[in-house]
């Protein structure tokens, strides 16, 4: 569970991480003074609870509310401040709670009780796949980075495909489906291939990856992936569809249309 405090008073801030480390002690918590270092590390590493001043300085808690939603929907705010004036404001952002300082242990365990977004499981898989909207992965939370657009269409591909060997032909013509095969063509795959093979391996998460001669396949069990969620129920996942499926690949467009039928 990653929370941040934002408040730009030392005092008020080192008694809100205070409060928060004895209600939530397993949490990984971040506290800043500065609305701006706030939202540099909410885009590096998504937020799941938000402890916010509403006066700071430069920008006011409301504001940077609006900017750390932007960030990600599900963040969860909590407004902790001195301030009971600014409590219809604050709800208008749909908040979970409203908080009058000084904050207290008791304060944080009970409006953790009610959080508007409620946090997901934790997952024991170091690897989690995103599918809806934009195809990525990302890896103990951290986007995985690729070097070649075509390595992580490859992977998209196979992910697609939920474990099923994959022959590269098969492959070849799904991720250039405008190009003619050639030698040249396979060769260019050959690459990508060994590329993938490197980029999960500077991870430590090659097994992800299954070969055989002439086939490739993913190891569903390898990691947390929403589509899989979906297929196996899980509301969660079935929630989080917004109509858009791995967007930026054309051959993922007839899957989007069946998860559109199965609404």
């Amino acid at each position: 569970m990653r929370i941040i405090a934002v408040d730009d008073e030392q005092f008020a801030l080192q008694d809100l991480r205070q409060a928060i480390e004895e209600a939530v002690p397993d949490c990984e918590l971040s506290c800043f003074d500065a609305p701006a270092e706030a939202l540099r590390h909410a885009s590096e590493a998504a937020v799941d609870i938000a402890f916010l001043d509403i006066s700071l300085g430069g920008m006011n808690g409301i504001a940077l509310a609006k900017r750390l939603k932007d960030i990600n929907g599900r963040t969860n705010i909590i407004f902790a401040t001195g301030y009971s004036d600014y409590a219809v404001d604050a709800f208008s952002l749909h908040a979970s709670d409203y908080l009058l300082k000084p904050v207290t242990r008791d304060a944080v365990v009970k409006t953790m009780e009610h959080l508007r977004e409620p946090l997901k499981a934790k997952s024991d898989k170091r690897v989690k796949v995103q599918t809806f909207g934009n195809f990525a992965v990302f890896v103990d939370g951290s986007p995985l980075n690729f070097t070649r657009s075509k390595t992580k269409e490859l992977l998209a591909y196979l992910v697609n495909r939920r474990g099923a060997f994959c022959g590269n032909d098969e492959i070849i013509a799904a991720i250039w489906e405008d190009k003619t095969d050639s030698e040249a063509l396979k060769s260019h795959y050959r690459h990508l291939v060994a590329d993938l093979t490197q980029t999960l391996k500077c991870e430590g998460i090659e097994s992800m990856l299954v070969k055989k001669h002439g086939y490739l396949a993913v190891a569903p069990d390898a990691f947390q992936c929403d589509i899989y969620d979906f297929y196996n129920g899980k509301t969660d996942a079935i929630n989080s569809y917004a109509g858009e499926y791995m967007a930026q690949y054309s051959w993922a467009e007839f899957i989007n249309g069946y998860l559109e039928d199965m609404l």
